[in-house]
């Protein structure tokens, strides 16, 4: 199993090309389900889960066609055509390990009348369960059956009629499973309290190069007018906010100064404010946005909070580059109930962190000390990489794969921009 050696110390200085968004790719594969004409995905990132996201595609039939491109290059150009589905199940197999699989249910439900999916995985952050997206297509005239970890959803004869549904909460993975399965019903569907995250605009956008019909976009209420069939499109995949946000992260804590080329400021205007206010120097353009790290950092108090609020994908890391600050910070994570446990890793480190519930208290440090630690979920292993940039001495980072989900080969992005990092196998 592989593992990355960190040697801190070095300021990072450079440019880093972002990549496409892994959270919007994996809510833009399954819409290839809803037509039987080629849909291309350009600007797709190169992450496990993208991979396992597509071999799941090829249980219902889908062809998968990678077009060519030069080893050096960031992200890639995807045709998916689902001309004819052969199967209707995603299998437990193919599902356990990522919890983005439950996307495949509202499209496959739309465009085959019927879809049996095994209840997903992915990190163990906490509780997730998916009965708003249950709701939601049952709100849209589906018969919803739970047996053996399966979920099974069955659309009346002649399609799904469509319907309202007003989510108690708001829920990501919830808003993109209903509109996916309501673009093909036979009316008109309504979503209200619906998240507005940016992938879910991505999401919209590439429904609406399919020919989908969409009002509200951008908003918490989305009219959704049914159509009887949708076309193939081509279509570039956002940047991935959480990815600019992260190098961002890591720019500070060594007091460098990196471009992100290629993020969109205005999709990560919380984590550009938190940086901000931790005494980051944030320059926002229309190419990308320049991250710049002078003097000392300063503590601050950081909830994580729904779509335009500060993510709870961005949390992990922003503690890590509060372990530097002069003083105390509050972290409170309101999304997930099991978020902190890159905090036992970090504290390995040197770094002065207490939690309790969902409030993490994070006191500032002179120095971070290199460490052998241990990736529990995806932000946690990149929060790890953060403190390790910045510690004295040579971290080890172990457990991989929670990375490879989630960051396009970052170890030769930061190495881009200075970074003493490097991957080896754990022979």
């Amino acid at each position: 199993m592989d593992k990355l050696v960190i040697r801190g110390g070095k300021r990072l200085e450079g440019t880093i090309p972002v990549s496409g968004a892994k959270n919007a790719a994996l809510t833009l594969i399954p819409c290839a389900l809803l037509t039987e004409e080629p849909m291309t995905l350009r600007n797709l990132p190169r992450l496990a889960d993208i991979d396992g996201f597509q071999h799941l595609m090829g249980q219902f039939g889908v062809s998968v066609s990678i077009q060519g491109q030069r080893s050096e290059d960031f992200g890639r150009v995807v045709t998916y055509e689902a001309s004819r589905m052969t199967s209707t199940v995603a299998p437990y197999d193919l599902v356990r390990k990522m919890r983005a699989s439950i996307l495949v249910l509202g499209p496959m439900l739309a465009r085959a009348g019927e879809a049996t999916v095994s209840m997903p995985g992915g990190c163990a952050i906490g509780n997730r369960p998916i009965d708003l997206h249950l709701k939601a297509l049952e709100a849209f005239g589906a018969t919803i059956e739970l047996a053996q970890g399966y979920v099974r959803a069955i659309a009346p004869d002649g399609g799904l009629p469509g319907g309202e549904f007003d989510f108690p909460v708001v829920s990501v993975g919830a808003t993109e499973n209903a509109l996916m399965a309501a673009v093909l019903a036979n009316g008109t569907s309504r979503l209200f309290n619906a998240a507005r995250e940016p992938e879910i605009v991505d999401l919209c956008n590439l429904l609406v190069a399919m020919g989908a019909e969409i009002e509200g976009i951008g908003t918490s209420d989305l009219i959704i007018h049914g159509a009887k069939r949708l076309n193939g499109a081509t279509y570039k995949v956002m940047p991935d906010r959480i990815e600019a946000g992260s190098y961002a992260c890591a720019a500070a804590i060594t007091g460098g100064e990196v471009r992100l080329e290629g993020a969109k400021a205005g999709d990560m205007a919380a984590t550009n404010h938190a940086l901000r206010n931790i005494g980051v120097e944030v320059e926002e353009d229309a190419k990308g946005i320049t991250v710049r790290a002078d003097g000392p950092l300063r503590p601050a108090n950081l909830t994580t909070a729904p779509y335009p609020g500060l993510a709870t994908d961005m949390q992990a890391q922003l503690m890590a580059l509060l372990c530097k600050a002069q003083g105390t910070s509050v972290l409170k994570e309101t999304i997930f109930e099991n978020r902190y446990m890159h905090v036992p890793e970090l504290g390995r480190m040197g770094a002065n962190i207490t939690t309790e519930g969902r409030t993490a208290i994070v006191t500032g440090v002179d120095e971070l000390h290199g460490a052998e630690v241990m990736a529990t979920d995806l932000r946690a292993s990149m929060s790890l990489v953060i403190a390790g940039l910045a510690a004295e001495g040579e971290t080890t980072v172990r457990r991989l794969y929670h990375l490879d989900r989630g960051y396009e080969r970052l170890e030769e992005k930061l190495q881009l921009v200075g970074a003493d990092i490097e991957r080896i196998g754990d022979g």
